[in-house]
């Protein structure tokens, strides 16, 4: 679905647990989560920890759609 929404024009970014399968399937723009059953948290960090480790995947994701690439992109 990334790269047919990728087609009109519209830049995504694929947050993900896995990354060979996001590099198969064709996603552009890829961003490592976290975890399989917790991508965009940790349930062990306390609240304000899990907060700040939420914020920044999103920030981490909003920068990637700014950044224009050629190829496939992991974005650290």
């Amino acid at each position: 679905m990334v790269k047919e929404i990728e087609r009109f024009g519209l830049p995504v970014v694929h947050v993900c647990t896995v990354v060979p399968i996001s590099m198969t399937v064709g996603a552009n723009r890829i961003v490592p989560a976290v975890a399989i059953p917790h991508p965009f948290g940790n349930p062990a960090l306390d609240v304000k920890e899990e907060k700040a480790l939420r914020r920044k995947l999103v920030e981490k994701a909003m920068k990637a759609l700014q950044t224009e690439i050629e190829t496939q992109t992991v974005i650290e």
